[in-house]
């Protein structure tokens, strides 16, 4: 079911080394003031989170519907088998992680916890809301959003070293 994700994303990977090389290029020749850094995150943000979101988004065969009691379907989950669990909770975990991980490093207006946190569950929930509103056949949860901002906390707090301190969102030209 995920071959093409697979497939397109492995083929965007040298697109996406060539796409951080020129944008860099182009911020260095504008005078940013880390023009590699930032190509870096920004690319990595998309490369990161594409492909869950496609994968969000494929439709399936069973019908839509909706959870919004916190922490049934996980509940629901423990007394799955093992595989399903990794894959369920694993793959809500890296949705937003690259995001989680690479915005602080981007830019220093997004260099906090709280930041990441209210961006990843920002995404989430209009990924979850587009699931529903385009008849999808998928569950649209409470429990993935508060998963999927989990992994963007915990994927920020593995960056924090590298995080921005000197860029910020308003010295950086556009």
């Amino acid at each position: 079911m995920w071959g093409n994700v697979i497939i397109a994303g492995t083929f965007a990977l040298p697109l996406a080394g060539l796409a951080i090389l020129l944008l860099a290029r182009l911020r260095r020749r504008a005078g940013h003031p880390a023009p590699l850094r930032t190509a870096l995150a920004d690319v990595g943000v998309v490369v990161g989170t594409a492909p869950w979101v496609w994968m969000i988004l494929t439709p399936s065969n069973r019908p839509s519907s909706v959870d919004l009691v916190p922490f049934q379907e996980l509940l629901a989950l423990a007394d799955s088998p093992f595989d399903v669990l990794f894959v369920q909770v694993g793959g809500n975990l890296l949705v937003f992680a690259a995001l989680g991980a690479l915005l602080p490093v981007r830019t220093a207006a997004l260099a906090s916890v709280a930041r990441v946190a209210a961006v990843a569950a920002a995404c989430s929930i209009l990924v979850e809301t587009l699931q529903h509103v385009l008849r999808l056949g998928r569950v649209s949860s409470i429990d993935d959003v508060i998963v999927n901002t989990a992994g963007a906390v915990l994927a920020a707090l593995v960056t924090r070293r590298w995080w921005a301190s000197r860029i910020s969102a308003r010295t950086v030209p556009r």
